[in-house]
């Protein structure tokens, strides 16, 4: 159930770029590690809290996100819309004394709205989860499995953050740098958005 192909899969969904990694560098930039670890393990947890929704009950999981799918999109990309403008106005100096990291609880509701976790938690579930339903032995392990493949790979983002900081100590690189994570967050939304709408209404 749990072999190499699941080892892969989970490791290419967590460490390519996405809403969450874009938010992990941005915080290690701006933050951090240390103050944007809450971040990580919320993250972590919010994606534990969907698997084990999507292998224990797939079918009405499949159901549900088919009919809330594009909503769910209207409203993630929205709030992505938003953490775009926010990490854009983070570049100015007087924004910086009232910026604060996300913490975990946001890291982890944030998981609700973000459209590629829902997608890998629907995957694994269909892919490596027993075709009969998973038990719940079953769905612990593919839960803690997934977190110590997951971790690594969006802590990878957050560290790479945290190293630029120190490049970063000048305002108009910092500014820089905030001004392209923001542009390249609002180009996902609108991508993801874009995607969705043409599934749903093609």
């Amino acid at each position: 159930m749990l072999d190499s192909a699941f080892i892969s899969y989970v490791t290419v969904m967590s460490i390519t770029p996405g809403p969450n990694n874009l938010l992990l560098a941005s915080s290690g930039v701006n933050f951090g590690i240390r103050r944007t670890l809450p971040m990580v393990f919320g993250i972590v947890a919010g994606c534990a809290v969907q698997l084990a929704l999507t292998t224990t009950l797939l079918a009405v999981a499949l159901s549900w996100v088919g009919a809330i799918r594009f909503p769910l999109a209207v409203v993630g990309c929205t709030y992505l819309l938003w953490l775009s403008w926010k990490l854009f106005k983070a570049a100015s100096p007087d924004a910086k004394q009232q910026a604060q990291p996300m913490r975990f609880i946001n890291g982890a509701l944030f998981q609700a709205i973000n459209p590629k976790v829902w997608l890998m938690a629907i995957n694994v579930a269909i892919l490596f989860a027993p075709r009969e339903g998973a038990t719940l032995s079953q769905t612990l392990l593919i839960i803690v499995s997934f977190c110590i493949v997951n971790i690594p790979c969006i802590l990878i983002w957050a560290l790479m953050g945290d190293r630029l900081r120190h490049a970063l100590r000048v305002t108009w690189k910092l500014r820089l740098f905030n001004a392209v994570m923001a542009g390249l967050m609002a180009t996902t939304a609108l991508w993801l958005l874009f995607d969705e709408w043409r599934t749903a209404f093609a």
